[in-house]
């Protein structure tokens, strides 16, 4: 990336130790200068008054507001690029997730001040994170993120979800299927997606998402709660049926293979590709392999280029292809790949291509 200067970042975070620890590594690349530190979001807002930073690193639980409560009064007076820090939990999987959805660009864990070997690694991840941000599109946040509240109890739910067991429909196994990678962005821009799908006549998804191992169950429960579809982290070797979506284990490849006249998850701990596990480009190539003509390949807003290669293949196979314009995508990395290497037959915003789905699976 060419900068004409550097880019200013804020560390909002309660841990003297962490504030410090994330100084140091931001501050040994010449690209980026940290202007200054905050321990708190009250804090934080004199700062970013007085110190206009480009980017910053919001940590996830602070005292007197937390973080995600903070971002939501900034992304609606003030918007700019966003980093949150994250606990490997459960919880904080959670309260992340909900951070992305009110604007924050992306999330990067707590860094493990006691493990001096793993941190060149988490060094690199930070690094390209916030220059990443930097660069990113940011929208004011409005009354609430588009799309509205997830579904509650009540409210209009597909049929697979309220039916009893015994009455749920049979369904065989469809022969079309939909493949979706993402990456940066990518937790609302699938959520989109979904949420506009039905649940009965969809064909089977498989979806990618770059994503640490303890969040992905959280955000495939939090998608099965928005969505009309039957949404889980997929298993290996269930079968592919029609109205589910299954996601990418996080840490775990998913490919899909062909069982008869079936398809199934098959999940794998080989090599990270594309510096990711698990990654675009392995699901969308099986994808291209089992799956031919009969799939439709979607890359979303992401950075770097997992996926654009795959994409192609699948285009290649014979299936039709989609993916995310520069406008509406929040890193235009992935789709922008997949759009010069020739992976994609279709651009479109984010807002169209739920429909262009369901008109190219009939």
């Amino acid at each position: 990336m060419t900068v004409s200067r550097r880019i200013r970042v804020l560390v909002v975070d309660d841990s003297a130790l962490v504030r410090k620890l994330l100084t140091d590594l931001l501050s040994s690349d010449p690209e980026i200068e940290v202007v200054g530190t905050a321990q708190d979001p009250l804090v934080a807002r004199e700062r970013i008054k007085q110190l206009n930073p480009d980017v910053l690193t919001l940590d996830v639980e602070m005292p007197r507001m937390d973080g995600v409560t903070f971002l939501r009064n900034l992304m609606r007076l003030r918007p700019m690029p966003v980093v949150m820090v994250s606990t490997l939990t459960e919880k904080g999987a959670e309260i992340t997730l909900d951070a992305l959805r009110y604007g924050a660009v992306d999330f990067i864990t707590k860094p493990k001040v006691d493990i001096t070997h793993s941190l060149q690694d988490y060094r690199e991840e930070l690094l390209s994170k916030v220059k990443m941000a930097a660069t990113a599109r940011v929208r004011q946040l409005t009354a609430a993120p588009s799309g509205g509240a997830e579904r509650v109890p009540g409210a209009s739910i597909a049929v697979d979800k309220v039916l009893p067991q015994a009455h749920r429909p049979h369904f065989r196994t469809t022969d079309r299927l939909i493949a979706i990678g993402a990456s940066t962005g990518g937790t609302e821009a699938i959520r989109e997606v979904l949420e506009r799908l039905p649940g009965l006549t969809t064909p089977g998804i498989v979806i990618t998402q770059h994503i640490p191992a303890s969040f992905s169950g959280p955000f495939a429960q939090r998608m099965n709660r928005c969505s009309e579809l039957e949404v889980s982290e997929a298993r290996d070797g269930e079968q592919i049926l029609p109205g589910h979506a299954y996601i990418a284990p996080g840490d775990r490849h998913l490919m899909v293979v062909r069982d008869g006249a079936r398809y199934r998850c098959r999940l794998s701990d080989d090599v990270p590709v594309n510096r990711h596990r698990p990654s675009v480009d392995v699901m969308f190539r099986s994808v291209a392999q089992n799956v031919g003509p009969n799939a439709l390949g979607v890359i979303l807003t992401g950075m770097g280029k997992d996926g654009a290669l795959g994409l192609k293949d699948i285009r290649e196979a014979g299936a039709h292809t989609i993916a995310q314009d520069e406008a509406s995508s929040i890193v235009w990395g992935m789709p922008g790949a997949a759009v010069a290497c020739g992976g994609a037959a279709e651009v479109l915003p984010l807002g169209d291509i739920a429909a262009a789905i369901l008109r190219r699976m009939g």
